[in-house]
């Protein structure tokens, strides 16, 4: 058995609707989008398993194509279920949260974090990633525009704004902007508080 083996599904949401989301929108992101690229990654892990690693090439091969594709269709997987898993709440935010207190340290306040996330996000072709940057530990927002392009190794997501048009074009049109703020209004900061916590050490020097 190889790694190549494993086959990843595709994690349920506890919710239909969010505020300023419509279901439709939700359905097509979740079950269209995220379902596409889990499904994509467990086919390429199937052909891995087969694909002749003798002919490997860096101008063209099967073996090449296929692991390029591997890591946009994994990161794809793992910033989603970043997104989904994080909505749910109201929005609303405490000053004793870890990450709260983390984000005004490191940006000076709350407002500036916001302000660099959306103009980030407004920026970006695919995402705009809070994340703890190995190098420092700080918190730092980063921009991918596409699931595999823009990040930074080591560093670890804790917010993912999808700002990709399949995430706001239902409800929205091409007005990424007005997006963003229902986007904040859904954050559950519990649970964003407690993903901090589980890694907010791990690069402590």
């Amino acid at each position: 058995m190889t790694n190549y083996d494993d086959q990843y599904e595709v994690q349920k949401l506890n919710y239909k609707v969010l505020d300023g989301f419509s279901e439709k929108q939700i359905s097509f992101h979740h079950d269209i989008h995220y379902a596409g690229y889990v499904k994509k990654r467990n086919e390429v892990n199937s052909k891995l398993k087969t694909a002749d690693k003798a002919t490997a090439n860096a101008n063209y091969s099967e073996f090449r194509s296929l692991k390029k594709e591997e890591t946009f269709n994994a990161s794809g997987q793992l910033l989603h279920e970043l997104y989904f898993e994080m909505f749910g709440g109201d929005g609303k935010y405490t000053e004793d949260l870890d990450i709260v207190k983390k984000i005004n340290e490191d940006f000076g306040s709350f407002d500036n974090f916001k302000l660099d996330m959306m103009a980030t996000a407004k920026a970006a072709r695919g995402w705009a990633l809070l994340a703890i940057d190995p190098t420092d530990n700080k918190l730092r927002v980063f921009l991918a525009d596409a699931h595999n392009d823009g990040a930074v190794w080591g560093s670890i997501p804790l917010i993912a704004l999808d700002a990709y048009e399949h995430a706001f074009y239902v409800d929205y049109g091409p007005d990424k902007a007005k997006y963003l703020e229902p986007f904040f209004k859904n954050l559950d900061w519990k649970k964003l508080n407690e993903r901090y916590v589980k890694f907010k050490d791990v690069y402590k020097k």
